[in-house]
């Protein structure tokens, strides 16, 4: 059973690796052949018509884009092509946990119970409810940290569970951040080299960096978890 579990194991990271490199190579094809580096442009050139506000219009964009549960990666994708690798990660940074702490908010306080009859029957979050009631906030890090349940679906979830407000935050916020600097600086990374016809070393070494404590992160929250789960085994 272990040997089948490890090669279970192997075999996603090989499937994960596989679909990293996939998805770099399929934006360096759209921004070169299909004409995206031009329509990235264009959005650029929309989006610093703001001047000063510029960062601020594309952080209302994000959070309303989180609110609505739209999918967040291209956003987030989108703030790097938009505004390189440190300030797109700290305007990302900001629009997510807004977002996120506003769909917590909502599903809290303010239509709480619309939320919990769209959810009740959801297998996915009844698991998210059962394991934040075990395990409280360290299932908040290991979510944000490993896409086991889809963003948008935490955001409202949390907000039905008992994990306190400011725990949800500051977790959520932490634990975004490795992902966030994944999407971002490699998005930054690849538009610089296709666009400058080189290989821009210090944004690929922050990036590999970023998954190095990504990977840690991980390993750290599931030692966490599984620690858990053996003291209340031996109880």
């Amino acid at each position: 059973m272990e040997a089948n579990s490890k090669k279970d194991k192997n075999r996603s990271v090989s499937w994960r690796s596989f679909a990293i490199v996939a998805l770099i190579l399929c934006v360096i094809i759209a921004l070169r052949y299909l004409g995206i580096g031009e329509k990235l442009g264009d959005l650029r050139q929309w989006i610093h018509e703001f001047g000063s506000l510029a960062p601020f219009v594309y952080v209302l964009i994000y959070i309303i884009a989180v609110v609505a549960a739209l999918p967040g990666a291209a956003i987030t994708i989108a703030g790097g092509a938009l505004f390189g690798s440190v300030t797109g990660v700290i305007l990302v940074s900001i629009g997510s946990t807004i977002g996120a702490s506003l769909a917590f908010i909502i599903a809290r306080y303010v239509a709480r119970n619309a939320i919990v009859r769209r959810l009740s029957g959801n297998e996915t979050f009844q698991k998210l409810d059962r394991m934040t009631e075990e395990h409280g906030a360290i299932i908040v890090a290991i979510t944000r940290l490993v896409p086991i349940f889809p963003f948008n679906l935490l955001n409202y979830g949390f907000g039905l569970t008992k994990v306190p407000f400011g725990t949800y935050v500051f977790w959520s916020w932490l634990c975004m951040i490795p992902g966030t600097i994944l999407y971002v600086v490699g998005t930054d990374a690849v538009v610089s080299g296709v666009s400058q016809g080189n290989v821009p070393w210090p944004l690929v070494a922050a990036m590999v960096a970023a998954g190095i404590v990504l990977f840690f992160l991980v390993k750290f929250a599931r030692r966490r978890l599984h620690a858990k789960d053996d003291k209340k085994e031996s109880l």
